[in-house]
């Protein structure tokens, strides 16, 4: 019990035991005792703080206490708390009801009891067979499951005793089946990727180029433009919401060598296990937004990602980034409920400003905060989604600032690269300062690079923003042997600058690592500065001053201050 005692109109707070001993062996010189009061104790909450031990979700599915990238209380020798937090997220009453994912695979078993209440046939077509079926093609192996179980993470239906639940369990899944045949085509791609963009909200990929280490692709001409016309035309003018797995190529790969990951149109997705670790077969590239979950590293049999499978039937043992991409899939839809107003580009803020650095951790690549305090990591991007924190700002969230394109310099002469140096080029900008198309707040950069060399796998590019933030464009692939083709205007791309002023001078390091001498040469490096003129965050509702909203809108407001005052003094300046 506590106690208050005047001391001269002082408040003290002591324990009342000890009040008989104080007043016996204090010398009280005028010193009068007014009153001795009882103190009752009462609680007080950190906020935003989430006690694990006082989450409960009832859910009647049987494999939903095994979905420990939803709510993570240690399953599979898994790291508690690290989850995708969406029991706050459905707390607070969003699961997805009125949005729409597209599952671009190899089909999906929609007469699967947990996903046939949630199927949006109007919405699914099959580009393999050219009908409005898109059913997986049956194997002796089930190497056509992958789809139903990407179906699942995002859509499975809850309290229904089947299988888990979905991370947006009311939303509506539909189903894009065209990777099951002999090869792709670019119109097969354009088709399912255009597919229905006023009914579609999101479309999941989990596939890619080759990851084999030693492949440069991406989308062709038809598919590029469907993509362009999905960001402008999609969800009535907000833009279609792509989703895309970084690829599973490990640390033999660069997913910058992926065009569809590494599109500015995409929101790259990179995976963690269950420990906050990376995965094995995560590759890594400074174009990765954010990250999800896959399989736990350990070999414990319930440490993958529970989901549904073929023929009615139930999984454990999903993996990879393709495991990754309809997580975030589903956290999307729950912002998407939460405000459907939300573009695909303030989708991507919501990413870099709601996502958590948690407990995630890698041996090689260390967290480091760019020029205005974000922290990013280059396995990892900007962190975990939390959809809680997403849904949350999303309600409040006002649409950023028209987005603007500065070709911001290109150097065109031929620069020779020679092992053992490295080639350092420089490129200052205003940024297009003072004409129409001027960007003061980065979101995209993409550096256009022309390059070969005598082994392209031993190629290294690293680039520094005028705010001192390296990009790793791209780092070494051992088995990429390549010493003809190189790299032709291959747009490598960072978001690792995000709400950075581009201003200044930009730097470009070229080199070869590796034993064996190799030589090169640089043809071209154009810079492309993508953001607004604008300060995106100034207007938004901060209700942590904690977060990283709080920070970004500081150093905006401190920005806006400092460039008003400098202004005003050349206005007076040359008055004078």
């Amino acid at each position: 019990m506590l106690n208050t005692v005047c001391f001269h109109s002082q408040f003290i707070l002591i324990r009342s035991d000890y009040i008989t001993q104080i007043l016996t062996n204090l010398s009280f010189r005028n010193t009068i005792v007014k009153k001795v009061l009882d103190q009752e104790g009462f609680g007080r909450q950190k906020r935003g703080y989430r006690s694990i031990d006082e989450i409960y979700i009832k859910m009647t599915d049987p494999l939903f206490s095994k979905q420990w990238y939803l709510i993570n209380t240690g399953q599979a020798d898994g790291t508690p708390g690290l989850d995708l937090n969406v029991a706050e997220a459905w707390g607070l009453g969003y699961t997805g009801r009125g949005i729409t994912i597209a599952i671009m695979d190899d089909g999906i078993d929609y007469l699967h009891p947990d996903l046939a209440s949630n199927y949006n046939a109007e919405a699914s077509f099959d580009f393999s067979s050219n009908d409005p079926y898109p059913y997986p093609r049956y194997t002796n192996d089930w190497f056509n499951s992958h789809g139903t179980r990407c179906a699942g993470e995002v859509s499975a239906a809850a309290n229904n005793n089947i299988c888990g639940v979905g991370v947006a369990y009311n939303s509506k899944v539909a189903g894009i089946r065209m990777l099951d045949q002999p090869f792709m085509t670019d119109i097969i791609e354009a088709s399912s990727i255009s597919h229905m963009p006023q009914v579609i909200d999101i479309y999941s990929a989990s596939w890619g180029p080759t990851d084999d280490g030693k492949t440069v692709d991406g989308p062709r001409e038809l598919t590029l433009q469907a993509m362009a016309d999905g960001v402008n035309k999609g969800r009535g003018g907000k833009g279609s919401i792509y989703v895309w797995a970084s690829g599973d190529g490990g640390s033999y790969d660069d997913c910058n060598c992926d065009g569809y990951a590494s599109s500015m149109w995409t929101i790259s997705i990179n995976s963690a296990i269950n420990d906050g670790r990376t995965a094995l077969y995560d590759e890594s590239c400074s174009s990765t937004l954010a990250s999800t979950f896959s399989n736990g590293r350990k070999r414990n049999p319930e440490a993958g990602v529970a989901t549904t499978d073929l023929y009615g039937n139930c999984t454990l043992r999903h993996s990879g980034t393709s495991a990754a991409a309809p997580e975030a899939a589903g956290v999307f839809a729950l912002a998407l409920e939460a405000n459907p107003n939300l573009t695909w580009r303030d989708m991507q803020h919501l990413s870099v400003l709601t996502s958590k650095r948690n407990q995630l951790h890698d041996e090689v690549h260390q967290w480091r905060r760019n020029g205005v305090g974000l922290e990013f990591n280059h396995l990892f991007g900007y962190g975990v989604l939390d959809a809680g924190g997403m849904v949350k700002m999303a309600k409040e969230w006002k649409t950023v600032p028209e987005r603007f394109h500065c070709v911001a310099g290109s150097l065109q002469d031929v620069h020779k690269i020679q092992s053992g140096g490295k080639l350092i080029l420089t490129i200052s900008t205003d940024s297009c300062q003072g004409k129409d198309n001027f960007v003061r707040y980065l979101e995209h950069v993409q550096a256009v690079v022309t390059v070969n060399g005598s082994r392209r796998g031993d190629l290294n590019i690293n680039m520094t923003s005028p705010m001192g933030t390296k990009s790793i464009l791209l780092s070494c692939r051992p088995r990429d042997d390549d010493a003809k083709v190189g790299f032709d205007k291959w747009p490598f791309m960072t978001t690792h600058t995000w709400g950075e002023d581009p201003r200044g001078t930009w730097v470009l390091e070229v080199g070869f690592q590796g034993d064996e001498p190799q030589r090169g040469a640089l043809k071209e490096w154009t810079l492309m500065l993508h953001g607004t003129q604008s300060a995106p965050y100034i207007d938004q509702i901060v209700r942590d001053y904690q977060s990283k909203l709080a920070m970004s809108k500081k150093e905006e407001l401190e920005e806006e201050l400092d460039e008003a005052v400098e202004r005003s003094l050349k206005s007076l300046l040359s008055k004078n």
